[in-house]
């Protein structure tokens, strides 16, 4: 797997099976499951989606171990651990998004 981040716009992941995901970092932090940004006991949402800017930034990308990412964004917000696992579920693109398998 490689991952690149595409200036402070965009993440790129290559996964081992070639697949290619893209997030914006924007579409990241929407997404954040932290517990400030999703209750704790009940899983729903706290952070409101739309509320995130729009020229939201992603300031530096970190591992976590082999398991998981870490971001820094420029809404200063940077508690969220994004697995792999995560990150493959929610891949923006149309082929993932419309359920169909490489």
């Amino acid at each position: 797997m490689t991952i690149k981040k595409q200036g402070k716009k965009q993440l790129e992941i290559v996964w081992k099976d070639g697949h290619v995901s893209i997030y914006s970092f924007r579409y990241l932090r929407q997404r954040c499951c932290c517990a400030g940004c999703v209750e704790e006991w009940t899983g729903k949402p706290i952070l409101q989606p739309e509320g995130v800017a729009l020229d939201l930034e992603g300031l530096s990308v970190m591992p976590i171990g082999n398991y998981a990412l870490g971001f820094s964004f420029s809404d200063h917000h940077d508690t969220g651990i994004y697995n792999f696992e995560h990150l493959r579920k929610i891949c923006p693109c149309q082929q993932c998004r419309s359920g169909e398998e490489e």
